[in-house]
């Protein structure tokens, strides 16, 4: 059997790695090829180009990357029809992988996207769209079949596979001893500014400023900020050593990690991040959060004049909890005084934390499915069925 992957990012690398996985259980004799990432690879994926080179957000950024992004799709698209998979499998990435999707599905070939786009936040109607590309929506978030069965489209709720992998109950000590942090009982923020360069260049100032802002109250605060990789570390180094940076928050309370993520949110007292994954990662971790985010100028200003944004709330544990239980600041409320003066009710109020915390649970146990397992059986009964 031939199965053909694409994965735009790393979070789409960490749910093919996982699929693939579970695919080869069942069909050890498979062949898997595509883009992906190095957990893709690691996993047994010929990876005819890397996902890195898909990573691009926002509608601004995907117009400048266009024309190299339309060249890569129309030579892909090429060497799949030669090498015509038994079943295509587009892991997230909708602007990439949905057009594709598309073409193959016309030449004969099963298409499965795996992730839905947020079609409960920008336009509902999407979802008859995207059945028009794909046999098979893979949903991670169980609000997600119902809206496609009305538009005829056939999704299936897998459970999202980071809900497997985190423990319902985290080890918080352990955690903290991970990063030598065991005999350190001064109150820690993580700072997840995202894990584009883009993102950390637009986020990171302010975050850095809210954390500068809370340490007036909490002079001992301690700072971690997790890095995705080199290129990251490099640019969240370079604002850290920025003159414009404010004062009042030593260096020296101040840790880059090398990955560690995970680590960071469980040992940490609360989290301020970047609308996103992370923001699920945190709920996860039953860490108390704070989410804010800012894109650029013209796609913000493209996306509220078009009205393409349907929804008040924007992160997955508001989503998922249907009311807002961590705080949200987007766009032009996302500052420094504003972040700070949402962070610091989590470092005081005790009984706020513990009630956040149930909440997360009854979340986590909802969405832990066997994800990978079962998306891999969904996979396959499309691949093996009669056409």
């Amino acid at each position: 059997m031939r199965i053909a992957l694409v994965a735009g990012e790393a979070s789409g690398d960490l749910l093919g790695a996982g699929l693939i996985e579970e695919l080869r259980r069942r069909h050890p004799q498979a062949q898997f090829a595509g883009i992906g990432g190095p957990k893709m690879r690691a996993a047994g994926m010929d990876c005819w180009y890397d996902c890195s080179e898909l990573a691009v957000m926002g509608l601004a950024e995907v117009l400048k990357h266009l024309p190299r992004l339309l060249r890569l799709r129309g030579k892909l698209r090429e060497r799949l029809l030669e090498w015509q998979p038994d079943v295509f499998i587009g892991i997230d990435a909708p602007d990439f992988n949905l057009g594709l999707e598309k073409r193959l599905k016309q030449a004969g070939i099963r298409t499965v996207h795996y992730v839905s786009p947020s079609v409960w936040a920008w336009r509902e109607g999407r979802a008859r769209k995207i059945g028009l590309s794909a046999d098979r929506v893979l949903c991670l978030f169980p609000m997600e079949p119902p809206i496609y069965a009305r538009h005829g489209v056939d999704a299936r709720f897998v459970g999202h596979p980071l809900a497997d992998t985190f423990e319902l109950l985290p080890d918080r000590q352990a955690a903290r001893a991970t990063l030598a942090l065991e005999n350190d009982d001064r109150p820690t923020l993580a700072l997840l500014p995202g894990s584009r360069l883009g993102e950390i260049r637009r986020l990171l100032p302010d975050f850095l400023g809210a954390a500068t802002i809370l340490a007036q109250t909490l002079p001992e605060l301690r700072v971690l900020i997790p890095a995705a990789n080199a290129d990251c570390r490099r640019a969240i180094e370079q604002l850290l050593d920025a003159p414009e940076r404010p004062a009042g928050l030593p260096v020296a309370h101040i840790r880059v990690l090398d990955g560690q993520a995970h680590e960071a949110m469980v040992a940490s007292d609360a989290v301020l991040l970047a609308s996103g994954t992370a923001a699920l990662e945190a709920l996860l971790a039953k860490r108390p959060m704070v989410v804010g985010y800012r894109i650029s100028t013209l796609t913000y200003r493209i996306v509220m004049g078009l009205g393409l944004m349907r929804v008040d709330r924007y992160s997955l544990p508001n989503v998922l909890a249907n009311e807002p239980i961590v705080p949200e600041l987007m766009q032009h409320d996302c500052t420094p005084e504003k972040l700070a003066g949402a962070l610091r009710p989590w470092f005081e109020d005790a009984e706020a934390v513990s009630g956040l915390q149930s909440r997360y649970l009854a979340i986590h146990e909802r969405l832990r499915q066997g994800a990978s397992a079962r998306a891999a059986e969904a996979v396959l009964e499309l691949a093996t069925s009669p056409r």
